[in-house]
């Protein structure tokens, strides 16, 4: 198990609090309900090297399930990286392997909305009725990844993912306040669902495909899936722990 390197300041917990386009979000449960078949641990070659040294290993959760063009995909990943940067206190989404996780949801029963009735009749909803779109999260997606793309080339005349940080931000807060036209969903259904998936992928188990090495859980010192915290719980200061994944048991 990865130790935690450093400890981890607050100020990283003040950004959720405080960003333009984070502030107020919450992690939906259901995203996180969505479980991923195959083989969900790290895996290493069998036949160790004849130097003697040990092998390199391999995280076979990144590898994308969803999205087929690599453009999509960097769009995606420059979008969440945004959404939650990297800074001094520790990784951003992108190295939190956070775009791969919402690849895989987009692969899921949680993407393809299989839980949900997805039938007409359609009739327009209001702001406190939920999810009112007849296209399924992966279509939503799909659609508003391009539409990102778009946007960047109609107002800087680069792809998303050349412009600067700033101007991205100025694209995602275009999305959040409706001002672009997407087709059979608003613009900010789109963002609403781009930054609660991203949060959870930062924060999900390690299982999932994001929180790479747990460093998600160790900015916030979460312990994560610990069995029993008999010899703790009487304790009356902050104990710090390693965390532990649901691999892990």
């Amino acid at each position: 198990m990865p130790e935690e390197k450093n400890k981890v300041d607050l100020s990283r917990r003040k950004f959720l609090r405080s960003s333009g386009y984070v502030a107020g979000g919450v992690v939906g449960g259901s995203i996180l309900g969505s479980l991923l078949g195959g083989n969900l641990g790290t895996e290493t070659e069998q036949t160790a090297p004849e130097t003697g040294q040990q092998t390199e290993q391999q995280n076979f959760q990144q590898a994308r399930m969803f999205f087929k063009r690599q453009k999509d995909f960097d769009v995606l990943s420059a979008a969440t990286e945004r959404i939650f940067p990297e800074d001094d206190n520790g990784p951003g989404a992108i190295q939190l392997a956070v775009p791969y996780f919402i690849d895989h949801q987009m692969a899921s029963g949680y993407g393809n909305n299989e839980r949900e009735y997805m039938q007409g009749p359609f009739y327009p909803g209001t702001d406190y009725q939920g999810y009112q779109t007849r296209l399924r999260r992966n279509e939503v997606f799909l659609q508003g990844v391009r539409a990102l793309d778009r946007e960047s080339q109609n107002q800087f005349d680069a792809s998303f993912t050349e412009i600067e940080g700033d101007q991205q931000d100025e694209i995602l807060t275009k999305f959040q306040n409706e001002e672009v036209q997407m087709k059979g969903v608003t613009s900010n259904t789109f963002f609403s669902l781009l930054r609660s998936a991203t949060l959870a992928g930062v924060y999900s188990d390690p299982m999932y495909g994001g929180n790479n090495n747990m460093e998600g859980w160790q900015m916030k010192e979460y312990p994560g899936s610990i069995m029993s915290y008999i010899n703790e719980i009487e304790s009356e200061d902050f104990v710090e722990m390693d965390p532990q994944s649901l691999s892990n048991h």
